[in-house]
């Protein structure tokens, strides 16, 4: 009997041992087949294109083709999701955001999936500044100018947003802590509908994305006050800061590559430098400055996964004091 107890232990011994070969084997090989990139946002959107972007500027590091998937739906979280339960073996990977991994664990009750327990971060990709915008009539030029008429009428101004919980909503929430002012939240189903309503006088500002704002911004259908980076933006180097009238105040989006928990580290090491290579080529660099965004410089995956756990915490906070949830 204390013969087939050693035999069992020693063939288990030797199965795990075959296994760890066998997948180290494996990462070696990788990748041996198509990449899958799955973007949690709908087509044509700012997320699916910068997903794309991404994709394409990783693409010409690697030996595979690397394919985009839309599985759009609650804020990010079925493609997320979907990630999270994948196979941990490289050819699964997420296009992550401030919202799947920063805000939505704070928004929702129920999230289907840990962020930070079901996903490798991989790789830094960009950071989006918001712009704070107001309809064209409204009679203010400057931010120190839109909080004094804030101030002077207290719960009668109106912001807009993408919908609860989004950067827009949280971000305006920021604001209004920061400035002590009191305005009231008008959601939406998206950028688009909000910003239609802002140039047709239906709300009075809005703290948005610039890639969302940019075409109302260019066709002078609202008015843009301040950037909400701590620097000027190339692209719009007359545009102040918000932080120039509030001392450290920075609201940026961002987003990233992630792969599922338990994905071998040479892969993980292998993906890293495809895209923080991609996304250094100045022609992909130009593109994103385009829309208002900037490369991180954030080098290794480690780096990456400490600020995750700092943005969650900024956000986490940020939504708890907005109040904002999600059913």
């Amino acid at each position: 009997m204390k013969n087939i107890r050693l035999k069992r232990r020693d063939f288990l011994g030797a199965a795990a041992v075959l296994a760890a070969t066998s997948g180290a084997a494996r990462a070696q090989n990788w990748p041996e087949r198509p990449i899958r990139l799955v973007v949690p946002f709908a087509p044509g959107g700012g997320g699916d294109t910068l997903g794309r972007l991404s994709a394409q500027a990783a693409q010409a590091q690697l030996s595979q083709p690397l394919v985009v998937e839309n599985r759009a739906g609650a804020g990010g979280n079925i493609g997320a999701e979907a990630v999270a339960r994948a196979a941990a073996d490289g050819y699964t990977l997420l296009y992550g955001t401030n919202g799947t991994h920063a805000i939505n664990e704070a928004l929702y009750p129920k999230l289907p999936f840990r962020p930070d327990a079901d996903f490798i971060p991989v790789a830094a990709l960009s950071r989006i500044a918001l712009v704070v915008v107001v309809r064209k009539d409204l009679p203010v030029e400057t931010v120190p100018e839109l909080i004094t008429l804030l101030k002077a009428q207290p719960g009668k101004l109106t912001y807009a947003s993408a919908g609860n919980g989004t950067t827009g909503h949280i971000a305006s929430e920021m604001f209004r802590g920061a400035a002590g002012v009191d305005l009231v939240h008008v959601p939406y189903r998206g950028n688009a509908a909000a910003m239609t309503d802002l140039a047709a006088g239906r709300v009075d500002m809005a703290i948005d994305l610039i890639p969302a704002a940019a075409p109302l911004l260019q066709g002078g259908a609202v008015r843009a006050l301040a950037v909400t980076s701590l620097e000027r933006l190339p692209t719009h180097p007359d545009l102040p800061t918000v932080a120039s009238f509030l001392p450290g105040f920075e609201v940026a989006a961002w987003d990233g590559i992630f792969a599922p928990a338990g994905t071998p580290a040479p892969v993980v090491t292998a993906l890293n430098a495809a895209f923080r290579m991609g996304m250094r080529n100045q022609e992909t660099v130009e593109r994103l400055r385009q829309r208002g965004a900037e490369v991180v410089p954030l080098e290794s995956p480690r780096d990456f996964a400490e600020f995750v756990v700092a943005e969650r915490e900024k956000w986490s906070a940020a939504v708890r004091a907005s109040g904002a949830r999600m059913d």
